[in-house]
């Protein structure tokens, strides 16, 4: 990681609600925080996305259905669809091919295609458009064929 892509995240995160980052890669560790933010009274974004995760294996196990999880492969910005104007690329009931565009997510002013690592049916999106979402979050619950 270079200079500017540390000015890239400060950026990033003086423009959103997140209070503190945390960036690992390989040998080296970068931690940002905003100024004037308690972190101790901010829950820990791993703790809300162990608790997601909990309550959907939980969920899919009562109801005997075989869940997929899409989560968010880094943190930014979630977009449904690929314009303003444009319909969103998934809704709930739709169904999806392994391989297909489900969201993009915005990071760093790059737009990242998200895509489907199964087929299957969506059960359930639980991001709204334009959300910041963290890593590891869950983005949406699919319904395996």
């Amino acid at each position: 990681m270079n200079l500017d892509d540390i000015r890239e995240l400060i950026m990033l995160l003086d423009q959103t609600s997140i209070a503190e980052l945390e960036v690992q890669q390989d040998n080296y560790r970068l931690s940002l925080r905003k100024a004037g933010t308690n972190v101790k009274e901010i829950p820990a974004p791993a703790a809300v996305v162990m608790t997601q995760k909990q309550e959907t294996s939980e969920t899919s196990a009562a109801a005997g259905h075989d869940l997929a999880e899409v989560v968010a492969p880094m943190v930014g910005t979630f977009y449904s669809a690929p314009s303003p104007d444009s319909p969103a690329y998934v809704k709930i009931g739709d169904h999806v091919d392994s391989g297909q565009t489900l969201c993009i997510l915005e990071a760093m002013k790059l737009m990242n295609e998200i895509k489907s690592e199964c087929s299957g049916t969506i059960a359930d999106i639980l991001v709204k458009n334009a959300e910041a979402v963290e890593y590891g979050q869950v983005l949406f619950l699919i319904e395996r064929d």
